[in-house]
């Protein structure tokens, strides 16, 4: 099983979201493939608050962008 790194383990925590290596790869097999015409932030598993926080993160190219980078290539 692929080991995530703590970044990436932290932005699950920071979304509210189960943060172990299995919860993760559970996660990213339940809501991938996301169409490629969708922003991650637009996907329609989040919570409004988890998406707000997203988007803003990426407007500012904020410390969690390269986490959700890897997330949004992760889904894709």
């Amino acid at each position: 099983m692929e080991k995530f790194n703590h970044h990436f383990r932290a932005l699950f925590q920071q979304l509210g979201l189960p943060a172990g290596d299995e919860e993760i790869a559970a996660f990213i097999l339940q809501y991938s493939p996301i169409e490629k015409s969708i922003r991650l932030p637009d996907a329609d598993f989040w919570s409004a608050s988890q998406a707000q926080f997203l988007r803003e993160q990426l407007s500012v190219d904020a410390d969690w962008a390269e986490a959700i980078d890897q997330l949004d290539v992760a889904l894709r």
